[in-house]
């Protein structure tokens, strides 16, 4: 299934949804994710995406590389800035520390970033156990910010868009994509 065709069928099926509750007293539920669609079609309309993960994970590196899609539903798209050391793969449980920098989604127009936010120039980088969802404190950061390391080394740094599906737990219900560059590290021993 091509962009085009799939972009169609979600469109169609958040429409299926407008009759779900209201997360807000103006819109829709379904009206949120229709808007966040949006959103992220706008930003990725900008880039080369590529719609799957190559199966022997060799990504395209670079500011040029394409945005790979990471799931069935178009949750998340990454782009490879840096792959990292070869074999400096996550173990689960493990102690990671991140720093991200972040943009929102719905003010990037005319190929344009909005003014960003994040812990990219702080001493305190943020952190979560990896694959560790039971603990509030690495669940709270959702599941797109861990998700590049399943397919890449520690020492990677990524571009990644994420939906608010698979983002912070306390932005779940706002319904705002954000585009992340991240970039993570063991700690120092």
């Amino acid at each position: 299934m091509n962009l085009k065709h799939f972009l169609v069928c979600v469109g169609a099926g958040l429409l299926l949804l407008a009759g779900l509750g209201s997360c807000s007293d103006d819109k829709t539920y379904a009206e949120l994710l229709i808007e966040e669609a949006h959103y992220v079609n706008a930003f990725l309309a900008d880039q080369r995406v590529v719609n799957y993960v190559p199966e022997d994970t060799v990504f395209e590196i670079g500011p040029n590389a394409p945005y790979y899609r990471l799931d069935e539903d178009g949750t998340m798209y990454m782009q490879v800035l840096n792959a990292g050391t070869k074999g400096n793969m996550a173990k689960s449980d493990e102690l990671l520390y991140f720093r991200y920098t972040r943009w929102a989604l719905e003010y990037y127009q005319d190929g344009e970033l909005p003014a960003s936010a994040g812990n990219n120039q702080s001493l305190n980088p943020a952190w979560f156990r990896f694959q560790n969802l039971s603990l509030a404190s690495s669940a709270q950061w959702g599941t797109g910010i861990q998700y590049p390391l399943q397919l890449l080394p520690v020492d990677c740094e990524v571009n990644i868009v994420i939906k608010a599906a698979y983002g912070p737990t306390k932005e779940l219900s706002e319904v705002k994509p954000f585009l992340y560059r991240l970039t993570y590290q063991r700690p120092l021993i």
